[in-house]
This record gives C-alpha cells, sequence and structure tokens, in this order.
C-alpha cells in the first residue's frame, strides 16, 4: 500500500510540473479578410487583471501563406491614467530560406515575440497595436494577439 501511494504521487506531481502556465491575460483579434490597413490600430484592454505588479508583455501574430514578408513590424503602446510607453518590435517570421519560424496546424502559423519582460500592466491599462510596414495594407495576417503573465510564473 504504501508503494502504491509513493507511486501515485510521484505520479501526479510529474504531471502537476508538466502542467502549461496559465497567462494573466491573453487575447486575439481577427483581422479582416481584406488586409490590415496601416492606419488599422487593435486595442486590447486586459481588465481581468487585478493585482499591480511588473509583468511581462508578449504580442503575437497568427498568419497565413499567403503572408509576403519575412518579418513584421509592429508599434505597441500601453497607456493607462498616468502614462504612455511605446514600443517598436520586429518579429521574425521566417528564417534566411523563407522557411516558417512559427508553430501551427493547418493553414495558420503563431510567433510570438516579448515586448517587454517587466511592464506595469493593470487592469485599467490599454495596449494598442498597430503595424508600421511600409505598405500600405498587409494580406496574410490572421490575428493579432497579446499575452501578459507574471514573470514570477515562468
Amino acid at each position: 500500500m504504501n508503494r502504491l501511494s509513493v507511486t501515485i504521487l510521484s505520479i501526479t506531481m510529474c504531471l502537476g510540473a508538466c502542467a502549461p502556465k496559465h497567462s494573466d491575460y491573453s487575447h486575439f483579434e481577427t483581422l479582416s479578410d481584406q488586409g490590415w490597413a496601416y492606419g488599422d490600430t487593435v486595442t486590447f484592454t486586459p481588465a481581468k487583471i487585478e493585482h499591480e505588479g511588473l509583468r511581462r508583455l508578449a504580442v503575437a501574430v497568427r498568419h497565413n501563406n499567403d503572408y509576403e514578408y519575412s518579418n513584421l513590424w509592429l508599434e505597441i503602446t500601453l497607456s493607462d491614467s498616468l502614462t504612455v510607453r511605446r514600443d517598436t518590435v520586429n518579429i521574425i517570421l521566417a528564417d534566411r530560406f523563407g522557411r516558417w519560424k512559427g508553430s501551427g496546424i493547418g493553414p495558420s502559423i503563431q510567433t510570438q515575440a516579448t515586448v517587454s519582460p517587466d511592464m506595469n500592466i493593470t487592469g485599467e491599462s490599454q495596449v494598442a497595436v498597430r503595424h508600421v510596414m511600409r505598405v500600405d495594407t498587409l494580406r496574410g495576417i490572421d490575428q493579432i494577439g497579446i499575452t501578459v503573465d507574471n514573470p514570477d510564473n515562468n
């Protein structure tokens, strides 16, 4: 009986260690089939975040094979009632041979990049994302999203 208890406890601990980490906030917005226009900004409000503190902000893009470029330049604006912080992120989507770097099953490929490992994000914050590529309309981008994590959970 003692061996059985130890075995069950060991298996439970291993499964718990393999469980995926959950984000404080994660959300994706689907973009138009006609493309993502240069002036279109996608805004996220991570209202589910209850406690103040430093968090890791990441942006993710889901694209398909119609995307013509190997990278994607994004402007990320984090604002709250007191401050505005703006960063530019270059997400590398393909290697130098044109092979997609992200992961996914089917026609959509997802790639994620950290914007900042330590931003003060609260439920009052807004995160705005827009592309700053040198074209009027990007085709092949299916969805854009953000993930907010507590860095202590990673």
